[in-house]
Formats: C-alpha cells, structure tokens, sequence
C-alpha cells in the first residue's frame, strides 16, 4: 500500500515580484511538471536527476511546504493538497524533512536539548521531563550522548550536526522523512556512518523515506525503487536491483555513464550527459531530453511521451519509461534493447 501518492503534480515560479511584476509580463518557471510518484508504506525511494531539475521542490511538495499549482497529494489515503494550516496540523509531525545543510536548519541560539524540546513540544508530543527523556533517547539513537543536549550545535561536526537534524526530525514520531541530499555536503567517510545510521533508523523506527540525491552511488546502497526526474519530470521509475541492471531510459543510462569508466581495453565512448539542462522557464517541445539524446526522432519534437509500465520485473516491481523508444518496438523492451542505444 502507498502512504505517499502524488497526482499530476505541478509547481511554477514566477520570476518576477514587487510592483514590476504588476506591469510586466513575467516568466514562469516549470519547476515541476505533472509527476505521479507512488512511495509504498516501509520504503525507501530514490530521487536523482540533475542540479535544478525540481527534486527539492518535488519533496517540498510531498510535504505541503510548497503549495501545488496543480494536482493532489494523498498521505496515507487522505487527501492534504486542500488542507488549510490548520487542517495539516495532526500531519505536519507525520511529515519531516531533513536538509542538506544541518548548519543552517539548527538554530545556532539554542542548544541541542531545546532543539529537541521545542520540536517534541510544538507537535504535542510531549511536554516537561518526558520532551527532555525523549530528546535525550533520540539523540541516543543517533549515536550522540545525552550530555550533547546542553550544547550548540557550532560545538558540534558537520556529522554530527546531520545526526542532531536526523534526531530532531525522529523526535516527533514521523511515518515519512524526505532527505534531501543528507550526505553530499559531508565527507566520504562519514557519508558511510551517515547513510548507515539511515538504514538501522529506518528498520527501528519503521519509517517511509524519500532520499533526494544527484549520487547514484548512494541510491544504490539505500534505495528499494528509484525514480529519475529530468526538468521537472519523472522520466524512469524502476526497482533499483533492475534500474542499475538494465537501464532503460537514454538520460538515465548517460547518468549511468557519467559515473561509470571503461573496462581495460574497451573504447570510451565519451557517455555522459552531452550539452547544457535547457532553462526550466522554456523548456523544449516534446520531449524534454530530446535536445541532448543520441537517439532522437522527428516524433520526440512533437510528442511529450507518457510515463507508462513497460514491463514487470523479475521481481514483480513495474518499470515504468517516458521515451518514444518504446512506443515505437512493436516488441517492447526486448526489441528496444536490440537497439544500438548510445552509439
């Protein structure tokens, strides 16, 4: 069952603002546009794609922290797309987020312990010496000490700030967590602590995760599923054994490519990502990849294709694929794969 599902889901920007934008035609900025994601209960899904192509504001959305231009959201079966601020009270300690920068979500004025606190006592969790029981056991479970509490989180490292908004973010009791980028402003080493510390927290706490990530390599490690958004879309969306196996869509596999070198004596074929991301306030017709994909077509210019199911997994996971490559193999994925995809 899904506790997060997402229905044409839009968000656009205006650029201008003040006065001038009461005389002049502004531009819109398509953040998002139209995406369908499904986040089954216990969970964890991958979002990648490249810088500004609309995964924060995705998660963002998720979380009603932006309100949608157009389309639904549902938690849990209800819908929260039309809930006042009120009526999102009871959900907003359901939801959490945790940034990628900790050093600016920790309010340097406080310390760890009425971090905790405030949180544990603004969602009505808790209140007195049970708010300061539970900060203190949240830290525990983050790997920090209860004697943290009394201080700042300047005192504190980039590792160790990330597990205090790791632990203020369980301290509420959440059902979903949205991590956007938790781990790329921190060093390898303790990337690994990090993401470690993610996945026993998920099993103890039984959590329902969204890990906004550009790091393949860190998708492969903690992710079940994995959808890959390009300029405001879900272009692939795939169980992560057979997304990395096998991918199908071509900005998914140059993705695969950037990261990946030649084996001993095989040709590189210079993969990756080609050209510049088109601007998010034009983007192109059609197709959105169409402008930096090897394989191309005339239909690509004129078609938007849809993400449709292409084929069950060995697994019973769908892969689900926007690209007229498929539309156009009377055999699906077998024929297409037949194909010389990247030249």
């Amino acid at each position: 069952m899904s506790l997060i599902e997402a229905r044409g889901l839009e968000k656009r920007f205006s650029t201008g603002s003040g006065v001038a934008a009461r005389f002049f035609s502004d531009d819109v900025v398509h953040a998002v546009d139209g995406v369908d994601l499904d986040i089954g209960s216990g969970q964890t899904m991958g979002l990648v794609g490249e810088s500004g192509c609309g995964k924060s504001t995705l998660g963002n959305l998720l979380l009603r922290i932006h309100d949608p231009t157009a389309g639904t959201v549902r938690f849990d079966g209800t819908e929260i797309t039309g809930l006042s601020d009120r009526e999102l009270g009871p959900y907003r300690s359901k939801m959490q987020i945790v940034f990628q920068n900790p050093r600016n979500s920790l309010n340097p004025k406080h310390t760890v312990g009425k971090i905790l606190r405030k949180a544990i006592r603004f969602h009505d969790v808790a209140s007195g010496a049970d708010a300061a029981s539970l900060a203190e056991r949240c830290l525990e479970d983050v790997g920090l000490r209860p004697e943290h509490t009394d201080r700042y989180p300047h005192e504190f490292s980039g590792g160790q700030q990330q597990r205090i908004a790791i632990a203020r973010a369980l301290s509420v009791k959440p059902e979903f967590i949205v991590l956007d980028e938790p781990v790329s402003a921190l060093d390898v080493s303790v990337q690994s602590k990090i993401l470690g510390l993610i996945d026993d927290l998920k099993a103890e706490y039984d959590l329902t995760l969204l890990f906004i990530t550009h790091d393949l390599n860190v998708v492969r490690r903690v992710c079940d599923e994995v959808s890959v958004m390009y300029l405001g879309e879900i272009v692939e969306n795939a169980l992560t054994t057979e997304l990395f196996d096998d991918p199908y869509h071509p900005y998914t596999q140059a993705l695969f490519d950037s990261i990946t070198l030649p084996e001993p004596g095989e040709l590189d074929r210079g993969g990756g990502i080609q050209g510049e991301i088109p601007s998010p306030i034009d983007p192109p017709s059609g197709c959105r990849f169409r402008t930096r994909c090897p394989m191309a077509m005339p239909e690509c210019e004129e078609v938007n294709p849809e993400l449709v199911e292409r084929e069950r997994g060995a697994t019973d996971g769908a892969r689900h694929t926007a690209c007229h490559l498929y539309d156009t193999a009377e055999d699906g994925p077998d024929e297409k794969r037949a194909v010389d995809r990247l030249g």
